[in-house]
């Protein structure tokens, strides 16, 4: 029996989303099954320490087009799959399938858009696997690479550690970095920390104004390390506080606790499938009604996360 799943969306939090479905599809199943998905999901990466795959296969820009199409349904062919499971509603999917020799097909009904992706996902996997499904990622590690890192980078367990989610995918889902900069001085004075800054290599204007302010000497930024890396680091951890970026997604799927600061996203979409997400959202909006377009950054206190931080650390 082989199996392949095909999750086409492009973020880490995304996959990790997608994670209780994957995994319940392949013990469903009695196999490891293969995945088609996008690099920047960096699903070899979240997925390293996990046993439920057998391989990921690429989905990237040589796969568009009519030409791209077909290398991708002659790469799918001769790996001879039995089923295919679709989690969109992308009739180009199905079609890949067909010319694929895929026999048993399931996927989400055809057209499917702007659904709300952890309640889709859920109502779609547990008529196949015949079991109701949780919702909450529990993602992998190795605990040889956990303890290395707490040595690696000297977390002491005397200190509260401290994930600072600073980096976004845009400006406008971005609090702003002189927040991050005062609610981490705050809060080393309410209880000993050390801050971990997760930052891309393309960060360096965040970078700098951390490394020029009063709270230099407790942190470090993460953006030179591999996500592997980061993971580990986030594991030792005891709170996550940032954006809605998929840091956040990592360290609820890794039991942390994590304030997600929503200022321009879908929080309901993005906090609700997970009890370790602790939303915050722009004052006069609600979970449900934060969404893509709501430009809330300037109306999220740092008063108001900086209460629930207190609350967690306590």
């Amino acid at each position: 029996m082989k199996v392949l799943v095909i999750q086409q969306r492009y973020g880490i939090g995304d996959m990790l989303i997608f994670l209780p479905y994957l995994k319940a599809l392949a013990e469903k199943n009695n196999v490891k099954i293969s995945l088609l998905a996008k690099k920047t999901s960096r699903s070899s990466e979240l997925f390293k320490a996990e046993n439920f795959l057998d391989e990921i296969i690429d989905l990237d820009s040589t796969n568009d087009g009519i030409r791209g199409f077909f290398k991708l349904s002659k790469e799918i062919k001769r790996r001879k799959f039995d089923k295919i499971y679709i989690f969109n509603g992308s009739l180009r999917y199905k079609i890949l399938a067909i010319f694929a020799g895929i026999k048993s097909i399931y996927q989400y009904p055809l057209f499917t858009s702007k659904d709300i992706i952890f309640q889709t996902a859920k109502v779609f996997t547990e008529p196949l696997v015949g079991k109701i499904l949780s919702t909450e990622p529990n993602l992998l590690l190795k605990e040889e690479d956990v303890n290395d890192a707490k040595n690696t980078y000297r977390i002491n367990e005397k200190t509260k550690n401290i994930v600072l989610g600073v980096s976004a995918s845009g400006p406008t889902k971005r609090w702003d970095i002189e927040h991050y900069i005062k609610l981490a001085a705050q809060l080393s004075h309410y209880k000993e920390c050390k801050f971990f800054i997760a930052v891309g290599k393309d960060d360096l204007e965040i970078i700098d104004k951390i490394k020029n302010s009063n709270i230099n000497s407790i942190c470090m930024t993460m953006e030179k390390l591999q996500i592997s890396n980061i993971l580990n680091i986030i594991k030792n951890c005891n709170l996550y506080i940032g954006n809605d970026t998929g840091f956040m997604h990592m360290s609820a799927a890794l039991g942390i606790k994590s304030i997600g600061i929503f200022t321009d996203s879908p929080a309901y979409s993005y906090s609700a499938y997970s009890k370790n997400i602790i939303p915050i959202v722009p004052r006069g909006e609600t979970v449900e009604s934060t969404t893509h377009d709501t430009l809330g950054k300037d109306r999220i206190s740092l008063e108001e996360v900086l209460d629930a931080a207190k609350k967690v650390l306590n």
